[in-house]
C-alpha cells in the first residue's frame, strides 16, 4: 500500500539525505556559522517558485498545515467553517481543534464541494470554506472563490491528495487564501510524513510561522513582537525536508507518468453500458491518480466492487462523514463538548447518518480504480501502478469490463 511518490523514491532522495547526514544537520535551523541553507528552507523556496505562492511553510503533516492555516486566518470559537461531507477526518478535526464548528455540505459528481449547496449553508457565523481536492482532482474553484468573496469569507484549499494539480492554469493551493498539502506515504510526493502550507497574505504568513514555531518571526529573524501569539512546534525536520525536496524535483515526471497510465487504462476499458466517469472540473489539471466509475444504482456499484475485491466510496474508511464516529458522536477531548455546546456558538448542531442525501447517493454509486494510490482505506485497493506494463493494464481493464457485464447479466 503506497502512493505514487513512494514508488519514485531513489538515488536523488538518498543523495540529499546524505548531504544532511554528512554534517548531522537534523534540524531546519543551523546553529553554527555555516552558510549552507537547510533542506527545509530550499524545499519551501522551490515550492514557492513552482506554484507561484508568495509564501510556503513546511510542517510535520497536512493536518498541521490545516490547523496553522485556520490560526493564520483568525478562525476560532464562534465561527462556522463549511467543509464537504467527503474528505479525510483531518479536514474536520482541524476545525474542531480551533474551537470552530464544522458545517457539512454536499458534494456533486466531481466528488468535491457543490457550490450551490455551499451558498445555502452560509450563516452570519460562517468564517471560511474548506475546498477539498478529493482523489487528486480540483474543486470548482472559480465558483467557490466568487462565493467566498461575495460573503467576505476565507477560502482554504485542502490539497492533501492533489500536490502538483492545477485549476485553469493556476496551481492548486494558490487560488484560496491558504492551501494545505500532504507528504505522507499515500500521496503524489512523499517524505513519509510531512506537510506544506501555502499562504498569500504577508501578515497571515507571519502568524502561521509564529504558530508553527513557538511565536518566532519568519525564519527566526528575531522573536515575534508584542502582537505575537502562543505557538507550537509543528516544524519539519531536515531528513523529511531532504526526501520531500528530491520528490518535488521529480513531480513533473510523476504526474506525466500517471497521466500516461490513466489514459491507457481509460482507453483499455472503453465505454461501458450504464457507467460514467467522474466529472473533473479541469481535466488537464487533475493528478491522474484515480479513475472513478459511477454507476446507475448503489446496488450495481456494490456488486461490481465486490467482484473486483474493492469497495464503493461510501464503504471506504474515514473519508465519508457517515464513517466518522468522532463526528457523529461529537467526541471531543473535553467533557464540555466544546466547540459544539459553548456560549461562543449558541447554535446547536448535530451530525447524523444520511444527513447529506446527495453525497450519500453519489458515493454509494462510485467505485475508484487506482492509477497510483494503492490504499484500500480510501477505496482504491484495486487498479494499476505507475509502472504497470501494458499487459497488466489490459488485465485490469478486462476485469472491470467483465465485472460490469456480469452484474448487468444478473438483472
Amino acid at each position: 500500500m503506497s502512493g505514487p511518490g513512494y514508488l519514485f523514491l531513489g538515488d536523488e532522495e538518498k543523495a540529499l539525505v546524505n548531504r544532511a547526514l554528512d554534517t548531522w544537520q537534523l534540524n531546519r535551523y543551523r546553529f553554527d556559522e555555516s552558510a549552507e541553507p537547510s533542506m527545509v528552507y530550499i524545499l519551501e523556496r522551490e515550492f514557492e517558485q513552482r506554484t507561484g505562492t508568495p509564501h510556503c511553510l513546511a510542517v510535520n503533516s497536512c493536518t498541521s498545515a490545516l490547523l496553522t492555516a485556520l490560526v493564520a486566518l483568525g478562525v476560532g470559537p464562534g465561527d462556522e467553517v463549511i467543509v464537504p461531507g467527503y474528505t479525510f477526518i483531518a479536514s474536520i478535526a482541524a476545525i474542531v481543534h480551533r474551537g470552530a464548528v464544522p458545517v457539512l455540505a454536499e458534494i456533486d459528481e466531481s466528488l468535491t464541494l457543490d457550490p450551490e449547496d455551499v451558498k445555502r449553508r452560509i450563516t452570519p457565523a460562517t468564517k471560511a470554506i474548506v475546498a477539498v481536492h478529493m482523489l487528486g482532482a480540483p474543486a470548482a474553484m472559480d465558483e467557490l472563490r466568487r462565493i467566498a468573496d461575495e460573503h467576505g469569507l476565507f477560502l482554504i484549499e485542502d490539497a492533501a491528495q492533489a500536490t502538483g494539480g492545477q485549476y485553469r492554469n493556476r496551481a492548486l493551493g494558490t487560488i484560496g487564501d491558504a492551501g494545505a498539502f500532504s507528504l505522507n506515504l499515500f500521496k503524489i510526493i512523499t517524505s513519509g510524513d510531512g506537510g506544506l502550507l501555502t499562504i498569500a497574505d504577508d501578515k497571515a504568513y507571519e502568524r502561521a510561522f509564529a504558530f508553527h514555531d513557538h511565536g518566532f518571526k519568519p525564519l527566526r529573524q528575531g522573536i515575534a513582537d508584542a502582537d505575537s501569539l502562543f505557538g507550537m512546534n509543528l516544524r519539519m525536520h531536515e531528513l523529511s525536508g531532504a526526501v520531500a525536496l528530491g520528490q518535488l524535483r521529480k513531480i513533473d515526471d510523476i504526474l506525466g507518468t500517471l497521466r500516461k497510465q490513466k489514459t491507457a487504462l481509460v482507453e483499455a476499458i472503453g465505454d461501458l453500458p450504464g457507467v460514467t466517469r467522474r466529472r473533473v472540473n479541469d481535466p488537464d489539471g487533475e493528478c491522474f491518480s484515480f479513475l472513478v466509475l459511477q454507476f446507475e444504482s448503489v446496488e450495481t456499484a456494490r456488486a461490481v466492487a465486490g467482484l473486483l475485491g474493492t469497495s464503493t466510496l461510501i464503504d471506504s474508511g474515514r473519508h465519508y462523514y457517515g464513517n466518522m464516529p468522532q463526528l457523529l458522536g461529537r467526541r471531543t477531548p473535553t467533557a464540555s463538548d466544546h466547540p459544539f455546546a459553548c456560549s461562543a456558538h449558541p447554535t446547536e448542531r448535530r451530525y447524523e447518518p444520511n444527513m447529506l442525501p446527495r453525497t450519500d447517493d453519489i458515493l454509494g454509486r462510485s467505485v475508484a480504480v487506482s492509477v497510483g494510490v494503492d490504499d484500500a482505506y480510501i477505496g482504491s485497493g484495486f487498479g494499476i501502478k505507475p509502472f504497470s506494463p501494458a499487459d497488466e493494464i489490459a488485465t485490469v481493464a478486462g476485469a472491470v469490463r467483465s465485472a460490469v457485464n456480469e452484474v448487468a447479466a444478473r438483472k
